[in-house]
């Protein structure tokens, strides 16, 4: 019996380990020629960091075994580098703080780490280091399962109508099995606002939070009295936000500005959570159609929003 093919996802998260570990010697015995291990430069550094802590509170930040961190501390100790005390916030427990002898020790590891990662980064050009920076805070905000703190609306810039076909057509794809004739229309839709746009009376707005992008929407002009709203899109660790109705707010605030008279959509039966946005904000459903496409059976709906 053949083996099972391993998942791909593993498999990359597994190369990338093994291409960081080596990229910032955490493989060697001691780091930057130190006599500490990696284990005992981060509890250095986080008893830097702290004026006082406890071991419970190291462990919990770590991860690291009882008994493995006691010998650490028990070491560093007998080294000079840390002193404790009875904890008055719980007696059962003793208060840890770096030593002068121990801020001496641990001074320059950190400049010298300081200087290896900066020696990295200048190697790379500056849009490049910014967007290496968003890349790690992306994948700490995703392993922690974190929702993004916050958002902020603006307008499209070159790059986000490229990102508007990817994502609809990922994320149709992953969520609704609609295959790569939903991404071509979503692509038409685009080109057409970029070729014919006309900034007195049309609008995509972009949501991001530190320069990823969360969501998107389009109002564009359909006659001189209506406009339509189209390509709403929320990234799903972005939901729960309100961000898709704050984005459906921010087109009937400038349409109504914009002197439209009507809102009218295209939507489909299966967007619950975009159609009860849109039924919250006024919209009416004056019209339902049968249809196969995307490679679906689907019940194409048609809303409208007198302003």
């Amino acid at each position: 019996m053949p083996a099972a093919q391993p998942d791909p996802h593993i498999q990359a998260v597994r190369h990338f380990n093994r291409f960081y570990t080596r990229q910032i010697g955490v493989l060697h015995e001691h780091m930057l020629k130190s006599p500490f291990s990696l284990a005992e430069v981060r509890v250095l550094y986080e008893l830097t960091h702290r004026h006082t802590t406890t071991a419970s509170e190291l462990m919990k930040e770590l991860g690291l075994d009882r008994g493995y961190l006691s010998r650490l501390l028990a070491g560093f100790e007998r080294r000079g580098l840390i002193e404790r005390e009875t904890s008055e916030r719980d007696a059962r427990q003793s208060d840890i703080r770096l030593t002068r002898k121990g801020r001496t020790a641990f001074s320059p590891l950190d400049q010298g780490a300081n200087r290896e990662v900066g020696a990295m980064l200048e190697k790379l050009s500056g849009a490049d280091r910014a967007a290496l920076v968003d890349a790690f805070r992306r994948i700490e905000s995703l392993l922690m399962g974190e929702p993004p703190a916050s958002y902020s609306l603006r307008r499209h810039r070159p790059g986000d109508i490229g990102w508007v076909v990817q994502r609809h057509g990922e994320i149709y794809w992953q969520e609704y099995r609609w295959d790569e004739r939903f991404e071509a229309l979503v692509a038409d839709i685009a080109a057409h606002f970029v070729q014919n746009y006309d900034s007195q009376r049309e609008r995509c707005w972009i949501a991001e939070c530190e320069g990823e992008r969360l969501g998107c929407v389009f109002l564009v002009k359909a006659s001189e009295d209506e406009a339509r709203l189209r390509l709403l899109l929320v990234e799903p660790r972005a939901r729960g936000l309100g961000l898709g109705k704050r984005l459906v707010e921010e087109c009937i605030t400038f349409a109504r500005s914009a002197g439209y008279k009507k809102i009218g959509l295209w939507t489909n039966s299966v967007l619950d959570a975009a159609r009860n946005i849109y039924r919250q904000h006024g919209f009416q459903m004056i019209q339902q159609e049968n249809y196969r496409n995307f490679g679906k059976d689907l019940v194409t709906e048609t809303w409208e929003l007198e302003l």
